[in-house]
């Protein structure tokens, strides 16, 4: 059972995937405001923030980036935009996850479940007390027990996601990924043709890790390999 903060300011959309989230059995709670989320979050918990990009004041992104600044919470973020350029800017500012307007609740739950899956694991593998396991490349160091990377000595703030993917490039140099590999491996589902996610995720890979991220390289018609170099 998760607890999920909407901020949302469709006040009947917000009632119905409150009503949805208590069927499946987690606990929900919705603000009409940015403000309020952010009220809110500065004294609460919460494991998951669905947030609209339209918003009335601060929207959506700013709310985002100020989220960004105090608490690692995922966020799944609502909009009705439909360009891509808008879901990659949500999603190279920290968004987890990105839906677009109208969507079913079967998808929302979908995502939000796999969302919470990968929080777990991330979660876990941070507090495991296994013996401190470092991966180093060039001015690259990847932390698998802080769940932490650094290039150049700076600090390199990656999702869970961009972390998982950066480990399993990491690990295994030279080896080519398939979409569907690594839509099963990391997102934890089947990959449809189409879906965009594994190559945003990895635009934003490359940009974080800067200079670094050109050694992820594309595999046209395939997938992608990490060039060791």
């Amino acid at each position: 059972m998760a607890h999920i903060l909407i901020i949302e300011d469709a006040e009947n959309l917000a009632e119905i995937i409150c009503q949805e989230l208590h069927k499946n059995g987690h606990t929900a709670l919705h603000t009409l405001s940015g403000e309020e989320g952010l009220d809110y979050l500065y004294t609460h918990e919460a494991d998951l923030v669905i947030l609209d990009w339209t918003l009335p004041g601060m929207d959506g992104l700013a709310v985002l980036r100020e989220i960004q600044k105090f608490t690692e919470i995922p966020v799944l973020m609502l909009t009705a935009r439909t360009d891509e350029l808008d879901k990659i800017l949500g999603l190279e500012l920290g968004a987890e996850d990105y839906m677009t307007k109208p969507f079913s609740m079967r998808e929302l739950l979908t995502r939000i479940n796999v969302i919470l899956r990968r929080a777990v694991k991330s979660q876990a593998n941070h507090n495991n007390d296994l013996p401190k396991t470092e991966i180093e490349w060039k001015t690259l160091l990847l932390d698998c027990t802080q769940h932490q990377v650094w290039v150049a000595k700076q600090v390199v703030s990656l999702s869970p996601t961009e972390f998982d993917l950066l480990e399993l490039f990491l690990r295994h140099p030279g080896r080519v990924f398939n979409r569907s590999y690594l839509m099963e491996t990391i997102w934890e589902q089947s990959y449809l043709p189409g879906d965009r996610s594994i190559d945003n995720a990895i635009l934003r890979l490359r940009k974080k890790i800067n200079p670094l991220g050109d050694a992820i390289e594309s595999v046209w018609g395939i997938g992608y390999r990490f060039n060791h170099g």
